[in-house]
């Protein structure tokens, strides 16, 4: 099979100081983020005998000669679509590009282009047994701007998997079948999951239904505990195989399988004949480590395997909807990787620079912790900040001569995000214990109850000013929609749509806050 004779060749090597050479003469080059040519992770997998059969990433190239495109945007405005490219061959991707295009308008990302030149493009994903919320039962699309980042010192955006957003590719192009032997990896936010099924990437059924045991073979993130589960309280890598997300031989409990939740997560699924694996590690630092290793689930349909060979982004093989989470780049090969080869490709994905986004603001002054207030730049409305007045918020004119009731009220202390440390939430300076919530889309100072939507409603992740200052921030569970003073009342509002808060007029600058110093 393809690998086997660098497999061949690692086994063969009678210590461990001849492993270890072997992947640090793979992993030359790789200690700078120079990204040279033939040190990006496809470069490695075809030095190591499985090359890339798909290649997906949204921040950069994934060869080192790769120019072409990485995604597409469509502007709501209009409908009109942008290739978004890197910003030399082999580089990062050119989101100024993307800002640019979106500018004053919300984008969706529309494609997710193959770099392998096989075609495997991911798409909007098709209704399935489960039926998508968009028009015709399709799923919907990511909100281009959701979840920007850092890598390699460039601005950049990954993949917002909302729950009811996927991608897909039922008719592929050189994806293994059968029991077919493949790996696959992808880069994720790790604190960015729920327990819903599933956020999967990876090999699925090509008619978008469950068609059996063995039918699939995807990464799935998550802290789902239905079909099997890890050690701790979760998130954990696992693979779906279908009717069964295995996070080692069996269903069920395996101690094996640790919780795992770096900020960006480097997550590994590979198969063979009645054999596969699961690894992982962070991908800003260190290198993987092995969960699982062995023989397929002792179960009826997995062995040999009956992969299908469609292509699946944030979904369940038959199109389940309810998973929630971050993707940045992620591979399927030919043949089954060796460590060596997956150790020489994290090294290659440290060396990237993934880094969170500053999201446009000064000073770093949504470091949790800080206390700040939030002051609207709309054109002769500067001079008013959020505040709460009992449990309702609004915006109201603030200054050194106000009161310090009124004082307290506009001021809020960032706390890491409820439902993910990569945003913020914001907790009422006078009513510890409070905080900034959205409900029906309109603003409310509530208290903390500890639910899981009571998270989400109260995160809020920054990007720069959509007006171009300030900064802007978006919904977690509703990313298209931001924070929104209208009428002096602050709602959750998207830039257009059947509320009145959702008017076009003046949408830009009613979105953008200047994070200022707080005013108790």
């Amino acid at each position: 099979m393809a690998g086997s004779g660098l497999r061949n060749l690692t086994k063969a090597m009678s210590s461990a100081g001849a492993v270890v050479a072997l992947a640090a003469g793979l992993l030359t080059g790789l200690s700078t983020p120079s990204q040279a040519a033939a040190s990006l992770s496809c470069d490695l997998y075809a030095a190591g005998g499985t090359p890339c059969v798909a290649a997906h990433s949204t921040t950069r190239a994934l060869y080192g000669a790769y120019s072409g495109s990485l995604y597409q945007v469509r502007r709501s405005s209009d409908n009109a679509t942008r290739d978004i490219g890197v910003l030399s061959a082999g580089g990062y991707a050119d989101a100024a590009a993307q800002d640019t295009f979106c500018a004053g308008t919300t984008c969706l990302i529309s494609v997710i282009y193959d770099q392998s030149g096989r075609g495997n493009h991911l798409t909007q994903a098709p209704p399935g047994g489960f039926s998508g919320p968009a028009p015709g039962g399709y799923d919907n699309l990511a909100v281009a701007t959701a979840a920007p980042i850092m890598v390699g010192g460039h601005k950049a955006y990954g993949v917002y998997v909302a729950p009811g957003t996927g991608y897909r590719d039922n008719s592929t192009n050189g994806i293994a079948r059968g029991d077919q032997p493949e790996g696959m990896y992808a880069v994720f936010d790790g604190t960015h999951y729920n327990g819903g099924c599933c956020f999967d990437y990876g090999n699925a059924e090509t008619n978008s239904r469950d068609n059996g045991n063995g039918t699939m073979e995807a990464i799935y993130f998550g802290n789902n505990k239905v079909w099997g589960y890890g050690a701790g309280n979760g998130p954990w890598i696992m693979a779906d195989l279908e009717n069964g997300l295995f996070s080692g031989v069996n269903r069920g409990y395996n101690a094996g399988d640790p919780s795992i939740s770096h900020r960006f997560l480097t997550a590994i699924v590979k198969g063979e004949p009645n054999h596969w694996a699961i690894r992982g590690g962070n991908a800003q630092s260190g290198g993987l480590a092995t969960f699982y290793n062995g023989p397929r689930p002792n179960v009826a349909g997995y062995n040999p395997m009956k992969k299908e060979g469609a292509i699946i982004l944030g979904i369940g093989g038959d199109n389940s909807i309810g998973a929630r989470g971050t993707f940045y780049e992620g591979v399927m090969t030919s043949g089954y990787p060796s460590d060596a080869t997956e150790n020489a490709v994290q090294a290659s994905i440290v060396a990237a620079g993934y880094a969170p986004s500053g999201g446009g603001v000064p000073g770093g002054t949504l470091t949790p912790g800080s206390a700040i207030s939030l002051r609207a730049t709309t054109p002769g409305y500067t001079d008013r900040s959020i505040r709460h007045q009992n449990d309702q918020v609004i915006t109201s004119v603030v200054g050194s001569s106000s009161s310090s009731l009124d004082k307290n009220d506009a001021t809020w202390v960032v706390r890491a995000g409820l439902a993910s440390s990569s945003c913020v939430s914001f907790e009422s300076r006078n009513y510890p214990g409070d905080y900034l919530r959205h409900q029906n889309y309109q603003l409310y100072r509530q208290r903390n109850d500890g639910s899981s939507l009571f998270a989400a409603d109260a995160t809020f992740c920054a990007q720069g000013g959509r007006s171009g200052q300030g900064t802007s921030f978006a919904s977690y569970n509703f990313p298209d929609r931001f924070l929104r003073h209208y009428n002096n009342v602050v709602y959750i509002a998207s830039n257009g749509g059947s509320h009145a808060f959702d008017s076009t007029s003046s949408w830009a600058a009613d979105v953008s806050w200047t994070v200022g110093q707080p005013w108790a």
